[in-house]
């Protein structure tokens, strides 16, 4: 198994923390505050507004893009950064219904993010009835794509269970009869290995500040095959995907390929936290990560039906089925993982009743998996969890 110890070099985890919330925020390259620094004061400051052609500001999402492409299966030219991932999924969502003109149906599932099917619901309010979203099971999207079906827009990595769909088998369906794909990466880039062109994905969309390390907030990706770049039409036409930007016209003409995806002004100082982020990742193989992930979930799973029978796995049991995350449910789940993070083991809680664990072999390694079963069966055999200050719900779960 590859050797991470460089990696895990290369962050800042706070002493007596065990990190296990990298599915959710990834935690801080130790590289990250002086590259910002130097973005502030030597680009910014000295620079000030000519920092857009001295220091590379207005070519900063696409090259970023680009270093995220390599992890996500993708080719030069075709990821660009910016904005949120719910405005990416919008927009991918809404080019890929007009390239699919006579269909109205989007296929998801009840396993997605709650958030992107926010978003299919407001594009369908917007499109009145020219649009319908159709929710099933997880296990029966294969079976649900017909003729009918416009879009396919699914998450790989079910964000509270880790179950993993087969991008390539659904995605070669989907094409089989008509449909278009967009795959939310969220919970699978630098998570799990992605082959977007290998698996032929028409969009894709994913967040940088879980897995990636990008920081709270950091700026989401959009993918586009190649095949559709020029014809995709932008949902959202802001300045930055106009063809010429600086030619200031009335009327608006997308950019030519990737570009046309850009909407506003890109957050700069938070790429600048990314870029920096992304030099963990540099000779970084995703298959050794993938394997080593499964290492340690594995050995975590074993260890807490070994010592803790109150938790049930709510993760699929075959390695090959998860990402990286691995949950447990527990009634009393979200006191139970408060007491942990009062005892630093940091996961997180979500409803009803997952108790749900990440596993980043860049920072996190066999050691922090023993030592958080450790307190986990300590804070279940004494009831450590049961007081009211840890059944009080906070803002943020």
């Amino acid at each position: 198994m590859a050797d991470f110890s460089h990696t895990r070099s290369l962050f800042r985890i706070p002493d007596g923390v065990i990190y296990l919330d990298g599915n959710s925020l990834g935690a801080l390259p130790a590289a990250v505050p002086a590259r910002v620094a130097r973005m502030l004061e030597a680009e910014w400051g000295q620079e000030l507004i000519r920092g857009w052609n001295s220091a590379g500001w207005m070519v900063q999402p696409r090259r970023v893009g680009d270093r995220i492409a390599r992890l996500i299966g993708a080719a030069p030219g075709t990821v660009v950064m910016g904005d949120t991932l719910s405005i990416k999924v919008y927009q991918a969502l809404a080019a890929a219904l007009s390239l699919n003109p006579g269909r109205r149906v989007i296929l998801s599932d009840s396993g997605n993010f709650p958030s992107d099917l926010y978003m299919a619901q407001g594009l369908i309010r917007m499109l009145g009835d020219r649009a319908a979203l159709k929710v099933v099971e997880p296990e029966q999207v294969e079976a649900a794509i017909d003729g009918d079906v416009a879009v396919m827009m699914l998450t790989e990595v079910d964000y509270r269970t880790g179950r993993m769909h087969d991008m390539a088998a659904l995605t070669k369906k989907a094409h089989v009869v008509g449909a278009l794909t967009v795959w939310d990466l969220a919970h699978s880039a630098g998570a799990v290995p992605v082959d977007l062109a290998g698996a032929d994905a028409d969009f894709a969309v994913g967040c940088t500040y879980k897995y990636l390390n990008g920081g709270p907030g950091a700026p989401a990706f959009i993918y586009v095959a190649p095949r559709h770049a020029d014809i995709a039409p932008p949902a959202l036409s802001g300045w930055m995907g106009h063809e010429a930007p600086f030619a200031f016209d009335l009327d608006y003409r997308p950019g030519g390929g990737i570009e046309r995806m850009r909407i506003g002004t890109p957050p700069i100082i938070a790429l600048a936290a990314l870029d920096a982020a992304l030099d963990a990742w540099d000779g970084v193989s995703m298959q050794d990560v993938r394997k080593a992930s499964m290492a340690l979930s594995e050995l975590f799973i074993a260890e807490v039906e070994k010592r803790c029978p109150s938790l049930t796995l709510a993760s699929p049991r075959d390695a090959t089925r998860r990402g990286s995350q691995v949950s447990f449910r527990h009634p009393d789940g979200y006191a139970i993982m408060r007491a942990l993070i009062a005892r630093g083991v940091i996961g997180d809680f979500r409803a009803p009743d997952a108790l749900r664990f990440g596993f980043t072999p860049l920072y996190i390694g066999e050691a922090e998996v023993r030592g958080a079963v450790d307190i986990l069966a300590e804070v279940l055999d004494n009831k450590l969890w049961d007081k009211p200050e840890y059944r009080q719900k906070e803002l943020v779960t």
